[in-house]
């Protein structure tokens, strides 16, 4: 899966996790490996020209100022880079030592922009970064670099937030919410629990909450002649049961697929189905269970064209505890039987009626009565039973 990896290295002890780490991943894989160092060698000329000013005046002369800037740069470049090439140098014997083919790659700039323009003009399908670097405060979360980084770069992304990384401790935990996006995550998790040799478990979180909320605040500013056209009371206590057991339903459904799509790969698959919101369950999970890794896809089952990352992702990459990889590959759904149930004309057209984010709780949950009850084809009248099995 990883052919090509690229180390981030500035010798703080997340990113030297990250090589250790990454290392694991290269030798298996029998990945090229480039370690790259990103310096800023013109910010630290113009901070110089910001301090002029004060310079005694024998040194404001234009002359000798051109003098200073010059003699400056040129120690600074100089400088920079052999700092560079000291960061550089370890890795690469390190990774020849390994019998791994590796390059060294130091750039001029911004840190973050560097390494978004390395990892497009090269064909990278891992970057390993640390979460911080040597700049990290008692107050950080995730470093500005890599939170940059993240929103940018499209191959894969491990972040180490292990400081001290020496072997995993945990499973590796994939997020599920039945886009490819997060079926390519658990590909990766799959793949990564083979080289390191852990458990690998999927976690699927969907939140009733936000779509009860939602029907209740419609409801709520509703004129009583308008209440009374849509009969929102009556429909409450229907809406629900689809909305708590539906998504239910589909979500483990989505665990199902997971499972299978694993053990079509020789995996024994955990699955975890928690209730509400994804990215604040994803994140209560990660603390308690505190896996090495959480896989995520880049963006989930909601992404839009203009979507860098998703809120999911963006959220644990920030909150959660572990090690996390973000991936932008993306899985084809797991192949299952199919569901041998069919829909009659005037069924079909009941069901596109149904608002579109709980059409597909309504399909799911008829279509399993039918199994359940030896129906063949789908009716309205046989729509209306199940209705009444709900309460209506």
């Amino acid at each position: 899966m990883y052919r090509n990896i690229l180390f981030c290295l500035d010798n703080s002890d997340y990113a030297n996790s990250g090589v250790e780490a990454g290392l694991r991943i290269a030798v298996t894989s029998r990945a090229t490996v480039a370690g790259c160092h990103v310096y800023a060698a013109r910010l630290h000329s113009e901070r110089f020209k910001e301090m002029e000013g004060g310079l005694p005046p024998e040194y404001k002369a234009e002359e000798k100022l051109k003098e200073q800037r010059a003699v400056h740069a040129g120690l600074i470049e100089q400088g920079l880079k052999i700092i560079s090439d000291s960061y550089i140098a370890p890795f690469l014997a390190r990774a020849e030592g390994l019998g791994l083919s590796a390059i060294g790659v130091s750039r001029e700039g911004k840190n973050f922009e560097e390494i978004v323009k390395e990892a497009e003009e090269n064909p990278y399908d891992l970057v390993v970064m640390g979460a911080h670097g040597l700049g990290k405060t008692g107050l950080s979360r995730i470093g500005s670099v890599v939170e940059r980084v993240a929103r940018r770069v499209k191959t894969d992304l491990l972040i180490m937030k292990d400081a001290s990384f020496s072997g995993p401790s945990g499973e590796i935990v994939a997020a599920i919410d039945g886009s490819t996006a997060s079926f390519g995550a658990l590909d990766a998790a799959i793949y990564l629990s083979k080289i390191f040799k852990t458990g690998v478990e999927a976690v699927s979180a969907f939140d009733p909450d936000f779509h009860r909320t939602a029907f209740r605040s419609i409801a709520g500013v509703l004129s009583e002649e308008a209440g009374r056209l849509f009969r929102f009371k009556e429909q409450e206590k229907l809406h629900d049961e689809i909305i708590d057991k539906g998504l239910a339903h589909i979500y483990a459904g989505h665990l199902e697929g997971a499972a299978k799509m694993a053990g079509a790969k020789g995996v024994n698959l955990k699955t975890t189905l928690l209730s509400g919101k994804a990215s604040a369950e994803m994140i209560r999970y990660c603390r308690t269970e505190m896996p090495f890794i959480l896989a995520l896809g880049r963006t989930g089952a909601h992404a839009t064209d203009m979507l860098d990352i998703g809120s999911v992702a963006e959220n644990c990459l920030r909150e959660a505890p572990c090690n996390i990889l973000i991936t932008s590959k993306k899985a084809a759904l797991p192949q299952t039987s199919a569901s041998g149930v069919e829909w009659d004309s005037e069924a079909e057209k009941i069901l596109s009626s149904i608002p579109s984010f709980v059409r597909q709780m309504v399909k799911k949950m008829a279509e399993d009565a039918a199994r359940k009850d030896g129906v063949a084809v789908i009716t309205p009248q046989f729509m209306r039973k199940v209705r009444e099995r709900l309460g209506r």
